[in-house]
């Protein structure tokens, strides 16, 4: 499995800002009010950055020798796995609140503290998820062993 890049991160942020920009703008369009994210988004996104890190720090721990327990290796590609969806769940989340924020920027009315607020703290908590999630797959990344052959490499001689 290859580590999150960031090309991915920065693809998936504009998707949604975009994705916020337009949403809104498609709101006010019919005559409706803006889009402003629960109040709980922002703690949900936190906790799912920190259920990431702890599931993954036992792959650590096993994976440095200082567990008992070997490691399950389904396991810690389900971990690295969830560990690269939050990454790039988050990115798309903190670049929709983004976009939310840029909409409500760009108008000649200024934006009420609380809405604003709750777009900003958004942004915010999608960020942490992204750390999170990218440190909980560099958690769940095993050390090259010494003896692992590498393609392309110099072959033994006398093999």
């Amino acid at each position: 499995m290859k580590r999150t890049g960031a090309g991915i991160l920065i693809i998936a942020a504009a998707i949604g800002v975009t994705a916020g920009f337009l949403l809104d703008q498609a709101l006010t369009a019919g005559g409706r009010a803006t889009f402003t994210p629960s109040v709980t988004l922002p703690i949900f996104l936190v906790l799912l950055g920190a259920i990431v890190v702890a599931l993954a720090l036992p792959i650590r721990r096993a994976t440095r020798g200082t567990l008992a327990a070997p490691v399950n290796p389904f396991w810690a590609l389900r971990i690295a796995m969830l560990a690269k969806a939050s990454s790039i769940v988050g990115a798309a989340v903190a670049g929709l609140a983004g976009g939310l924020a840029l909409f409500l920027l760009t108008r000649p009315v200024s934006p009420s503290v609380g809405s604003l607020g709750a777009i900003v703290a958004t942004a915010v908590c999608g960020a942490a998820l992204v750390a999170a999630g990218l440190y909980a797959e560099h958690l769940c990344t095993i050390r090259k062993d010494d003896d692992d052959e590498q393609p392309g490499g110099d072959a033994e001689p006398g093999g």
